[in-house]
């Protein structure tokens, strides 16, 4: 009687650790897009969505950094995904031209042409 109900204890544990991983796995899906202060649905900026110009400049000078999905490749810092949400089409040339805590200055290696085309690619314009 009592290795049934010490079986029946391990089966009821097993159960509700994979409840709560399962549920902790949904959330982590669900947190990929954001919601705007409209209620509107926001998605992450994909790579995909970039015009051919703007691929080949982020794969040749931001990917190392930011990652092919934009999720940052040295912490929350250099995730972009969202970059929309909290800079502007101004901060986000600003950012490149000039550079940041951790990002490097690329006024000297890209033309503003090439800023303007990232910046516009990242803030959604």
């Amino acid at each position: 009687m009592q290795a049934s109900r010490t079986i029946i204890s391990v089966v009821g544990a097993i159960i509700v650790v994979s409840l709560i991983l399962s549920a902790c796995g949904e959330q982590q899906s669900s947190n990929s897009s954001s919601t705007n202060s409209n209620g509107q649905q926001q998605n992450p900026i994909t790579i995909s969505a970039a015009s051919s110009e703007v691929k080949a400049l982020y794969n040749a000078r931001c990917i190392s950094c930011h990652a092919s999905d934009l999720s940052g490749k040295m912490g929350e810092q250099t995730n972009l995904q969202h970059i929309y949400e909290s800079s502007s089409y101004d901060d986000i040339v600003a950012t490149i031209t000039n550079g940041g805590k951790i990002m490097p200055a690329f006024k000297d290696s890209l033309s503003e042409q090439e800023i303007n085309s990232l910046a516009a690619w990242l803030s959604n314009q």
